[in-house]
C-alpha cells in the first residue's frame, strides 16, 4: 500500500464525487481531528449558501475516513449510500424536479 501525505491546501483543490450516483459534492473546506488518537476523523464540506447567505445555508456534509475510496490527483472519490439531495434545500429540489420533467 502506498502512503501519501497531503496538506489541507492541496486537499481543498480536489473535487469530492460520490461514486454511488456520480454526484459532485463540492470541495473539502475543513478537517476534523481526533486529538486522543492523533488522526483525522473526517473531512467537512460546508453547506452551500442560499441567496448569498441571506436565506441561510444547507447542512454541512461530514465525510468520514471510512467513506473515502480514493484520493486522486484531481478528485476525492467517496461512497455515500444516502441521497445527498435529500439534505439540500426545498428550492434546490424544486428546481431539479423541474429540469427532469
Amino acid at each position: 500500500m502506498i502512503s501519501l501525505i497531503y496538506s489541507l491546501s492541496e486537499l481543498r483543490e480536489k473535487e469530492v464525487i460520490n461514486i454511488e450516483n456520480g454526484e459532485k459534492l463540492g470541495f473539502i473546506d475543513d478537517v476534523e481531528f481526533e486529538t486522543e488518537r492523533e488522526k483525522i476523523a473526517a473531512f467537512v464540506i460546508f453547506g452551500r449558501k442560499r441567496l448569498y447567505g441571506l436565506l441561510g445555508k444547507d447542512k454541512d456534509l461530514i465525510i468520514t475516513c471510512e467513506q473515502i475510496q480514493l484520493i486522486g490527483t484531481d478528485t476525492v472519490l467517496v461512497r455515500i449510500k444516502e441521497n445527498i439531495c435529500e439534505n439540500k434545500t426545498k428550492i434546490s429540489r424544486f428546481r431539479l424536479e423541474n429540469l427532469l420533467h
